[in-house]
């Protein structure tokens, strides 16, 4: 339990940079630039719903068949949660096509760049812990 608790704590703080890094990239304009129309906010709608997900796919640091090298660790963690907003959340539940195409052509690459910077900042935290 007590493992489960640490993970899911260092998975929300993981989740709040991700919120935080996204707001950034769309406040200075990066993501208009790269033509994806993926928006971030600090707003505590916006943001609630992305910390207590980061912090359910922190429960992913619990299996221990990944990399101990904490840089391979959260790219391959950070493989998991992108690939399921890909292929499960953009197409069939909000409508934005098949890998989130209809928001831009580098939506994938991203989604996958938020999805790692929520999982460095987990296994980061997961190790100063």
């Amino acid at each position: 339990m007590k493992n489960a608790l640490t993970v899911f704590g260092a998975g929300c703080l993981g989740g709040l940079v991700m919120c935080v890094v996204m707001w950034l990239f769309s406040r200075y304009g990066i993501t208009q630039s790269l033509n994806v129309q993926l928006a971030g906010s600090i707003s505590p709608h916006w943001m609630y719903p992305r910390i207590i997900w980061g912090g359910l796919w922190g429960l992913l640091f619990l299996l221990s068949v990944f990399s101990s090298n904490i840089f391979a660790r959260s790219f391959v963690i950070a493989l998991i949660p992108t690939l399921i907003q890909l292929f499960v959340f953009y197409p069939f539940y909000e409508g934005k096509g098949m890998a989130g195409f209809s928001l831009g052509l580098l939506t994938p690459f991203l989604v996958f760049f938020f999805y790692w910077v929520w999982s460095l900042t987990t296994a980061i935290t997961l190790r100063l812990s």
